[in-house]
């Protein structure tokens, strides 16, 4: 089954009671037992410890992904979270990707480190160097690829044998591309990471997280996490995500042939200094993203000649685009992450990894491209 039919179908089954071809919201919080030898006989108890309306969306989900099963989080960092707490103790050690997003810097150096997990943040692209740092005590390795924002990818074959020989769980965020142009499980992982908040709902109408498992066995450690926790998806949420995900290929195909036509007018601008899209031949992985995944995706970013004076004029004057901190959505968005999305991240560590003040975040959606460029053409006529 192909995966746009899947998208449609995988999880959903017309309702016994009414034939509603959309999976119902089950908007409670407790179920009522046949009897006391028959509780659980239906499957559920309490929402916090799963709901239908959430288990139709984890059960496309999986399917989507091809792993075993999956679990959905309020939050997307509410599912970098669930992994980290489903295979990380007291004194074990990840490696995480250099670049990352703000919040799992965040998490990492400044709420799981008081317990005494200790995190190494090592380049990605590097595999001599992801080896290297592997210690006696690594039990995660979290990757982020493409990396946000600077679009840095990571080979997740080769990071994933190196995992497997340390005996270490490899967790990828796939966020930027989802499962339809890249496939981590396949690539060796053993889990994968969603904020289903981007590309899967699409529409800036929710927050969720979902992580899919490649055996039952991680699949069980993270939905206890996701059980004791108690930040499981919300029905309405699980809901609208479900709807947007029927629609996630046709808009990825749509945003990212409108990425790659923006990024070469901006490669050829003359008020632009430089343009980092992993479709373009100048990109520096090019040929990783080209083999590694099957689309290059939507988001890219490019720096304003007269640096950050120059960027924030521009991101303060564009029309079309919205001054914004989420992506993936069918509106265009466009972000300083220094002041924005990275604002938590040491100034030190942000210039470190390529996080320059000048850089420019653009998540292109799906209006017409020869509207957004124009937007652009005239935003930079003022800087």
């Amino acid at each position: 089954m192909g995966f746009s039919t899947k998208q449609i179908h995988a999880g959903v089954t017309p309702d016994p009671l009414t034939g509603s071809i959309l999976t119902p919201i089950y908007q409670t919080t407790t179920y009522v037992q046949p009897s006391v030898d028959g509780y659980l006989s239906k499957g559920y108890t309490y929402s916090r410890s799963g709901n239908p309306t959430v288990r139709a969306l984890e059960l496309k989900l999986t399917d989507l992904e091809g792993g075993v099963d999956c679990s959905c989080f309020g939050t997307g960092m509410a599912a970098v979270q669930g992994v980290m707490l489903a295979f990380l103790n007291a004194g074990d050690h990840a490696i995480i990707s250099d670049v990352a997003y703000g919040g799992t810097y965040r998490l990492c150096t400044k709420v799981l480190s008081r317990f005494g997990v200790e995190f190494t943040f090592v380049d990605g692209s590097n595999l001599d160097e992801v080896a290297a740092a592997v210690r006696d005590n690594t039990k995660l390795f979290l990757t982020e690829t493409p990396a946000n924002p600077t679009m840095k990818c990571s080979d997740i074959a080769g990071i994933s044998a190196i995992a497997k020989k340390a005996g270490a769980v490899h967790a990828v965020d796939n966020t930027f591309l989802t499962p339809y142009y890249q496939r981590p499980l396949e690539l060796g992982a053993d889990v994968s990471i969603y904020s289903t908040t981007k590309y899967m709902d699409g529409h800036n109408a929710t927050v969720g997280g979902a992580v899919v498992s490649a055996t039952q066995e991680h699949h069980e450690a993270v939905r206890f996490i996701q059980n004791s926790t108690g930040s499981i998806m919300s029905p309405q949420v699980a809901w609208l995500t479900s709807q947007g995900c029927k629609t996630m290929a046709l808009r990825l195909d749509a945003q990212s042939a409108n990425a790659m036509a923006i990024a070469e007018h901006l490669e050829a601008h003359p008020k632009v200094e430089q343009v980092c899209y992993p479709g373009l031949k100048s990109f520096a992985q090019h040929e990783l993203a080209s083999t590694q995944a099957s689309g290059y995706g939507a988001m890219l970013w490019f720096e304003v000649k007269g640096g950050l004076a120059a960027g924030k004029k521009l991101m303060d004057n564009i029309e079309v685009f919205s001054l914004a901190e989420n992506l993936g959505s069918v509106e265009s968005l466009i972000t300083h992450p220094v002041t924005m999305t990275h604002a938590d991240v040491e100034e030190a560590e942000r210039k470190r990894v390529g996080i320059i003040d000048g850089l420019v975040r653009v998540s292109v959606g799906l209006e017409d491209v020869e509207d957004l460029i124009e937007a652009l053409d005239e935003a930079l006529e003022q800087v």
